[in-house]
Protein backbone atom coordinates (compact mmCIF):
# COMPACT_ATOMS: atom_id res chain seq x y z
CA UNK A 1 0.00 0.00 0.00
CA UNK A 2 1.61 3.29 -0.91
CA UNK A 3 0.81 6.97 0.76
CA UNK A 4 -1.04 7.42 -2.52
CA UNK A 5 -3.59 4.95 -1.39
CA UNK A 6 -3.70 5.95 2.68
CA UNK A 7 -4.56 9.82 1.67
CA UNK A 8 -6.57 11.59 -0.67
CA UNK A 9 -6.50 14.55 -3.11
CA UNK A 10 -8.52 17.65 -2.11
CA UNK A 11 -6.63 20.04 -4.43
CA UNK A 12 -10.31 20.63 -5.48
CA UNK A 13 -11.03 22.35 -2.28
CA UNK A 14 -10.44 25.66 -0.68
CA UNK A 15 -7.61 24.73 2.19
CA UNK A 16 -8.95 27.82 4.24
CA UNK A 17 -12.48 26.52 4.21
CA UNK A 18 -12.34 22.98 4.45
CA UNK A 19 -12.21 22.30 8.00
CA UNK A 20 -14.26 25.35 8.66
CA UNK A 21 -16.38 23.59 11.14
CA UNK A 22 -13.61 22.53 13.34
CA UNK A 23 -11.99 26.06 13.60
CA UNK A 24 -13.74 25.76 17.42
CA UNK A 25 -11.42 23.39 18.32
CA UNK A 26 -7.89 24.19 15.64
CA UNK A 27 -8.38 27.21 15.54
CA UNK A 28 -8.31 29.60 12.69
CA UNK A 29 -4.58 29.48 11.96
CA UNK A 30 -4.00 26.10 11.24
CA UNK A 31 -4.58 24.83 7.09
CA UNK A 32 -4.97 21.11 5.84
CA UNK A 33 -1.76 19.52 4.52
CA UNK A 34 -2.81 16.03 4.13
CA UNK A 35 -6.00 14.23 4.43
CA UNK A 36 -5.86 10.82 5.55
CA UNK A 37 -7.90 8.25 3.50
CA UNK A 38 -9.37 7.05 7.23
CA UNK A 39 -10.95 10.78 7.71
CA UNK A 40 -8.49 12.46 9.81
CA UNK A 41 -6.69 15.55 8.69
CA UNK A 42 -2.87 17.01 9.59
CA UNK A 43 -3.10 20.76 9.81
CA UNK A 44 0.05 23.46 10.00
CA UNK A 45 -0.20 26.03 12.32
CA UNK A 46 0.94 28.90 9.96
CA UNK A 47 2.56 31.22 12.67
CA UNK A 48 4.88 28.41 14.42
CA UNK A 49 4.68 25.51 11.46
CA UNK A 50 4.05 22.95 13.99
CA UNK A 51 1.56 19.69 12.40
CA UNK A 52 -1.00 19.24 14.22
CA UNK A 53 -3.19 15.63 13.62
CA UNK A 54 -7.49 16.46 13.78
CA UNK A 55 -8.71 12.72 14.86
CA UNK A 56 -12.31 13.35 13.64
CA UNK A 57 -14.05 10.14 15.16
CA UNK A 58 -12.86 11.15 18.93
CA UNK A 59 -13.39 14.69 17.80
CA UNK A 60 -9.40 15.78 19.28
CA UNK A 61 -6.59 17.15 17.84
CA UNK A 62 -2.50 16.86 19.39
CA UNK A 63 0.98 17.61 18.06
CA UNK A 64 2.53 15.19 16.02
CA UNK A 65 5.49 17.06 14.62
CA UNK A 66 7.38 20.68 15.62
CA UNK A 67 8.20 21.16 11.86
CA UNK A 68 7.24 20.06 8.07
CA UNK A 69 10.95 18.88 7.87
CA UNK A 70 10.14 16.67 10.55
CA UNK A 71 6.13 16.11 9.81
CA UNK A 72 8.06 14.69 5.90
CA UNK A 73 10.33 12.22 8.45
CA UNK A 74 7.67 10.66 9.90
CA UNK A 75 5.50 9.77 6.86
CA UNK A 76 8.51 7.34 6.18
CA UNK A 77 8.46 6.42 9.58
CA UNK A 78 6.24 2.63 9.00
CA UNK A 79 5.27 2.96 12.92
CA UNK A 80 3.90 6.25 12.06
CA UNK A 81 2.57 5.48 9.13
CA UNK A 82 0.64 2.52 10.28
CA UNK A 83 -0.95 4.04 13.33
CA UNK A 84 -2.30 7.64 12.26
CA UNK A 85 -2.74 6.90 8.33
CA UNK A 86 -4.61 3.83 9.48
CA UNK A 87 -2.83 1.19 7.34
CA UNK A 88 -5.04 -1.84 8.28
CA UNK A 89 -8.27 -0.08 7.71
CA UNK A 90 -7.62 1.08 4.74
CA UNK A 91 -6.56 -2.30 3.48
CA UNK A 92 -9.76 -3.96 5.06
CA UNK A 93 -11.87 -1.41 3.51
CA UNK A 94 -10.22 -1.87 0.31
CA UNK A 95 -10.51 -5.80 0.18
CA UNK A 96 -13.82 -5.73 1.15
CA UNK A 97 -14.41 -3.78 -1.98
CA UNK A 98 -14.99 -0.36 -0.86
CA UNK A 99 -12.53 2.16 -2.91
CA UNK A 100 -12.41 5.92 -2.62
CA UNK A 101 -13.68 7.74 -6.15
CA UNK A 102 -11.86 10.95 -6.35
CA UNK A 103 -13.46 13.79 -3.73
CA UNK A 104 -13.98 11.13 -1.39
CA UNK A 105 -13.08 9.59 1.70
CA UNK A 106 -14.13 7.28 4.47
CA UNK A 107 -16.39 8.03 6.89
CA UNK A 108 -18.30 6.51 10.04
CA UNK A 109 -21.84 5.99 8.77
CA UNK A 110 -22.58 6.35 12.42
CA UNK A 111 -20.01 8.28 14.18
CA UNK A 112 -18.54 6.98 17.30
CA UNK A 113 -18.52 10.24 19.33
CA UNK A 114 -22.84 9.39 18.93
CA UNK A 115 -22.36 6.02 19.81
CA UNK A 116 -21.44 4.22 16.66
CA UNK A 117 -18.93 0.94 16.16
CA UNK A 118 -15.69 1.39 15.40
CA UNK A 119 -16.18 -1.39 12.63
CA UNK A 120 -16.26 -1.61 9.01
CA UNK A 121 -19.49 -2.47 8.71
CA UNK A 122 -20.45 1.43 9.84
CA UNK A 123 -17.76 2.86 7.49
CA UNK A 124 -18.77 4.39 3.86
CA UNK A 125 -17.08 6.37 1.46
CA UNK A 126 -18.17 10.16 1.83
CA UNK A 127 -17.77 13.68 0.00
CA UNK A 128 -14.86 14.95 1.83
CA UNK A 129 -16.27 18.37 2.60
CA UNK A 130 -19.64 16.99 3.92
CA UNK A 131 -16.95 14.55 6.11
CA UNK A 132 -15.56 17.49 7.66
CA UNK A 133 -18.33 19.78 8.00
CA UNK A 134 -20.92 16.88 9.85
CA UNK A 135 -17.91 15.59 11.74
CA UNK A 136 -16.93 19.03 12.83
CA UNK A 137 -20.49 20.12 13.78
CA UNK A 138 -21.71 16.73 15.79
CA UNK A 139 -18.12 17.00 17.67
CA UNK A 140 -18.51 20.75 18.65
CA UNK A 141 -22.24 20.53 20.13
CA UNK A 142 -21.22 16.89 21.95
CA UNK A 143 -17.53 18.16 23.43
CA UNK A 144 -18.77 19.94 26.63
CA UNK A 145 -20.99 16.79 27.71
CA UNK A 146 -19.67 14.64 29.91
CA UNK A 147 -18.84 11.09 28.98
CA UNK A 148 -22.17 8.52 28.35
CA UNK A 149 -24.41 11.29 28.11
CA UNK A 150 -27.53 10.23 26.26
CA UNK A 151 -28.05 12.13 23.04
CA UNK A 152 -31.75 13.20 21.58
CA UNK A 153 -30.84 15.82 19.68
CA UNK A 154 -28.50 17.39 16.80
CA UNK A 155 -28.63 19.77 14.94
CA UNK A 156 -26.64 20.19 10.88
CA UNK A 157 -26.55 23.31 9.25
CA UNK A 158 -26.09 23.26 5.68
CA UNK A 159 -24.05 26.15 4.85
CA UNK A 160 -24.87 28.29 1.80
CA UNK A 161 -22.01 28.23 -1.18
CA UNK A 162 -20.93 31.61 -1.01
CA UNK A 163 -21.35 32.94 -4.97
CA UNK A 164 -18.79 34.35 -6.95
CA UNK A 165 -18.15 38.21 -7.07
CA UNK A 166 -17.78 39.32 -10.69
CA UNK A 167 -16.20 42.29 -11.72
CA UNK A 168 -16.89 43.94 -14.89
CA UNK A 169 -14.19 46.11 -15.62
Amino acid sequence: MTLDDLTVNFKHLRRETVLEDWVWLIGNRKLPILLAAAGDAFVQDTEDGTIHMLDVAAGKSGLVAQSAKEFQSLLSDREFVGQYLCVQLVGDLRMKGLVLKPRQIYSFIKPPLLGGEYSLDNIEACDIEVHYSLNGQIARQVSALPPGTPISNITIVDKPKKKPRWRFW
